[in-house]
């Protein structure tokens, strides 16, 4: 499966852009974003945002990554539980969704 840095890096490159170029918009050294390019660190939500500006990529598409794979670092090591964790997190989120709807 695909990571954010990974997906980064690919949007990056169809465009025809330097690591470099996008480091500069993006106010951040370009040794970080290569870093978040090979999944060695997570970006901020901010710049997701501001990449999927950058890129045109369809709404959400890069924040859904990025979610996902925040979310796994923080099961990283919880192999026993993390599993369990998501279906009762995905019933959570249900549960909190349909309540916001009954209220508006």
């Amino acid at each position: 499966m695909e990571t954010i840095g990974e997906k980064l890096r690919e949007l990056r490159e169809g465009k025809g852009l330097l690591l470099r170029q996008v480091a500069t918009e993006l106010e951040i050294d370009p040794s970080l974003l290569s870093r978040i390019e090979r999944g060695d660190k997570l970006p901020t939500r901010n710049q997701i945002v501001f990449l999927e500006k950058m890129y045109g990529t369809k709404p959400n598409e890069l924040l859904v990554l990025y979610l996902c794979d925040r979310l796994l670092s923080e099961l990283e090591g919880e192999d026993e539980v993390a599993l369990k964790v998501m279906q009762v997190t995905e019933k959570k989120v249900s549960y909190l969704v349909k309540n916001k709807h009954a209220k508006a």
